[in-house]
């Protein structure tokens, strides 16, 4: 900040004002309000400090469609949130990855019994 210009000062605080007003009507902030800091799924508590670990879940899944009644938002912690993502991902088929659609042929057991005999001491 330059002595030549004291205005500066004015118009960051302004922006900052103005950039902090937008977020407030931001859904998440919205849910915030709405609801308690609780995850809706294992029930951890948040405070100021963890809030942060604490998103909100689309139930349909269209971020676009956030009525002002918080109907389609529902309080996440980070770990069920990204839970219930892999769940819809895996619902649909998409479980991704390289194994996706293959099926294991190999079977850990398959030689259990004769593995045994062998360790048995002889009587």
């Amino acid at each position: 900040m330059s002595a030549t210009d004291p205005g500066k000062l004015d118009r960051i605080v302004a922006e900052a004002r103005r950039a902090a007003a937008k977020r407030e009507r931001g859904y998440r902030e919205r849910a915030l309000k709405i609801y308690p800091w609780i995850c809706g799924r294992c029930a951890r508590e948040f405070t100021r400090a963890n809030v942060r670990e604490l998103t909100v879940h689309h139930r349909d899944h269209n971020h676009d469609n956030n009525p002002p009644d918080g109907s389609n938002w529902e309080l996440l912690c980070v770990y069920c949130h990204d839970n219930e993502h892999q769940r819809q991902l895996e619902a649909a088929g998409g479980a991704g990855g390289s194994a996706a659609g293959r099926v294991s042929t190999y079977s850990p057991f398959a030689d259990l019994k004769e593995r045994l005999a062998r360790k048995r001491p002889a009587k």
